[in-house]
Parts: structure tokens; sequence; C-alpha cells
């Protein structure tokens, strides 16, 4: 039991024991276990210092029911959508029948209740070593997702969607997991939506777990929006590498209330490599955390991270990263780097980075920087007659745009410039 157990504790256990008959007992109650070792996490925690989750969540919202209805989705891009909606897989809502071959799907609920023994043991390896409490909350009470195994050597030509959307009119709480293996020497293009399709202050604890086998390729797109002032939304990534595995990701975070996005990567394969960008759009009162831990395991690995955050009105942003190099990890190569854009007296920035290295023959290193619009390249396009708010706008958009140079998908690369455009026109037409 939760020591000390608030009463927004006791309602996530009554939550719990609704949970815990609905499959996968022996890997829900190592989580709930693990969970209540810490319960709700506030400043305290170290990993959540600058997001206080004990106070926003101090009333848990309903666990979400299925809304079978069907109703229309929003769609950006031509990809394979797997929808999740209010907790539940829908495959009514799916491009199930257009998958290609080598792609085989089920809903995280079927998998639970079937127990395959190499999904579970993906399920339950996921978290060793993360020691998170909110990701341990997820595995504890997870309603419902996808499953997506892609076939050893398939190389998929078209993006697969995992989009999770809440719709319901009152606030909700959701537990949502997605698992994606990609067998030997596979290669695909995932796409992560996670949105709001109603102004309720929905409370949304996601995951999704990668598992990478040898010399597998993915690319990953996650894109986070929406919300209300008083939503929450928590988006867990865990990601396994064997042997000359490669990640390259990119995440557009906007919208309004509190968003976190965690990220726990394992190189456990020599030769594995992680690329990891991001840019938060910020602006009335959004808190934005992109918390983030690379864990090199094995020789020759590399890692580049570089995230960016613009920030105007009174939002808040937060970069914490770590790579960790094991002992034997030689030869690892890592990067990471964090910049802020403010561009309110009001906005604020908490940067974190941090390296733990065990191993001598390594190169790593990691950089901050915080500050605020260029005068003289101000002064420059404002000379040439551009109004002060365009000449802005060109700034925070080369700014911006600088984190996504290095997606490979056309389409989703403009996708993600042209969310950009849109948050940018809204400023300058206030």
């Amino acid at each position: 039991m939760i020591k000390l157990a608030s009463e927004a504790e006791a309602t996530l256990s009554s939550f719990y024991e609704e949970m815990r008959a609905k499959g996968a007992p022996r890997l829900r109650a190592a989580a709930w276990a693990a969970f209540s070792e810490f319960g709700l996490p506030s400043r305290r925690v170290e990993s959540w210092h600058y997001t206080d989750l004990k106070t926003a969540m101090s009333r848990p919202a309903p666990l979400a029911t299925s809304s079978r209805g069907a109703m229309p989705l929003p769609r950006a891009h031509d990809s394979l959508r797997l929808v999740t909606l209010d907790g539940v897989f829908r495959a009514d809502l799916s491009d199930i029948a257009r998958l290609p071959e080598g792609v085989a799907v089920q809903s995280l609920r079927d998998a639970l209740a079937q127990g395959e023994l190499h999904v579970m043991s993906a399920l339950a390896s996921a978290d060793i070593g993360a020691q998170d409490p909110i990701l341990a909350l997820n595995a504890a009470l997870m309603q419902d997702g996808v499953v997506v195994q892609i076939a050893p050597g398939a190389k998929i030509a078209r993006a697969i969607e995992l989009a999770t959307f809440s719709s319901a009119e009152a606030a909700q709480s959701t537990y949502t997991r997605a698992l994606v293996m990609l067998g030997e020497g596979a290669q695909a293009t995932l796409i992560e939506t996670l949105g709001a399709l109603s102004a309720a202050p929905a409370q949304d604890n996601g995951a999704l777990v990668l598992r990478l086998a040898a010399s597998a390729r993915v690319e990953l797109v996650t894109h986070l929006s929406g919300g209300v002032d008083q939503s929450i939304r928590v988006a867990s990534l865990l990601a396994h590498l064997d042997a000359d595995a490669r990640i390259h990701s990119f995440a557009l975070i906007e919208g309004e209330g509190l968003h976190r996005r965690q990220i726990f990567v394992r190189l456990d394969g020599e030769k594995a490599s992680a690329v990891f960008n991001g840019a938060t759009l910020g602006r009335g009162r959004l808190h934005a955390d992109t918390t983030l831990i690379v864990d090199h395991a094995k020789p020759s690995g590399q890692s580049r991270e570089c995230f960016r955050n613009i920030l105007d009105d009174q939002s808040v942003g937060v970069f914490q990263g770590k790579v960790i190099v094991r002992p034997g990890a030689q030869k690892t190569d890592g990067a990471m780097q964090s910049k802020a854009l403010l561009l309110s007296e009001q906005a604020t920035m908490n940067n974190k980075p941090e390296l733990e290295i065990f191993a001598d023959d390594v190169q790593c290193g990691h950089g901050a920087t915080c500050g605020r619009l260029d005068k003289d390249q101000l002064f420059y396009l404002t000379a040439r007659g551009l109004p002060r708010r365009e000449a802005e706008a060109l700034l925070i958009e080369g700014f911006a745009n600088e984190a996504m140079e290095a997606l490979e998908d056309e389409q989703l690369k403009a996708f993600l410039s042209d969310r950009v455009s849109v948050w940018l026109s809204r400023r300058i037409g206030r």
C-alpha cells in the first residue's frame, strides 16, 4: 500500500481494483507495487522537480468509458491509422484492411487476454530500469491500446499512425499503452498522435513501447496537441534497441494545460543509434516538460538529442536530459542540446542536462541556451520593411524548423512546418 496515501492515491487504488481483473494480473500487480513505493510524484522527486503532478492530479478524473458511436476524426496526412478513442482500441475506425503484408495488429486488451509469451515479455520488461511512478501507474491501469508486430526484413512504405484521442464532454482519465515490435532488419515510419476532440479537461497517461531487433530502423514523429487549461497529459516512450538498430524521433508539443513527454531509451546492442529531436510551441499557461534518459549499455553506440522551446505569454518549458554510459560501453558518442527562445517577460524555461559516464573511451557533451530574439536580426528585417510581428515570425519559424531538418519523410516535415506556421499566424493576429 502507498504510505500516507492521499485522497487522490486512494482513488487511483480503486481504479486498480477495477482493472486488475481485466488481464495480465501479475504484470499489473508488479506495476502497482512499484507505483505504491512512491505514489504520485511531487517536486521532491528529482525527476519531477519542475512538474508537480501530485498537486495537478489532486482530483483524478473518473476512468474513461468507451463511446462506440462513429465520429469524424481529424486526419492531416496519408497514413495507415490505428485509433484508440477514450481508452479503447477502435478497429472500426482504423485502417486494418489496408495494412500491408508483414504487419500484424491486435488490440492490447486481446493481447493481454491471450497472454502470448513474447508480447507479455516485451510489455513486462519495458519498465525495468525506468523507475518512474507514472509509467508504473500506466502499466497497472492500462485499459487498452494496440500491439503492432512488423515481420523481420519487412520494409513498410507508408507511415503507420498510432492515434489516441479523448472525446468525452466531461473530465475523464485514460491509461493506454501501445507496443510496436520490429523484427530483424525491419523498417517503418511511425506517427504518434495524441489529441483532444472536446474541451473537457482530460487526464491522459499513455505509453509507447518500441522493441527494435538487430538492424531494425524506425522514424518516429510524435504530435501532442489540444487540451485545455486544466488538462493533464503524460506521454511516455520506452525504446529498446538491439545491435545496429536505429531510431530517429521528432516531437512537436503544442496546446494548453500540462504536457509531459518522457523518454527512456536503452541502446542494448553494439552500434545502436538514437536521435531525439523536438520543438515546443508554448502560449497561454502551457506547461511543457520533456524528460529524457538515454542509456548506453553496449560499445560503439551513438545518440543525439536536440530540443527547442519557443515560449510566449506565461508558458513554462522544462528540459531534463540524462545520458548514461555504462561500464564497458566504450566508443560511445553522445551529444545533447537544449535551446529556448523566450518571447515574453513572464515565460519560464528550466534546463537540466546531465551526463553519467562510467567508461573512459567516450565522446560525450551537452549544452543549454536560453535567450530572446536577436535584436540585430530583428533590426535588419524591420529596416527592410517587414512589420515587427512578421519579422519575429520569420526568425521563430527558422528556429523551430531547424529541429526537423533531419526528417526524411517530406510529407511529415511539411505537416509539422504547417503547424508551426499556424501557431505563428495566431500570434501575429493577436
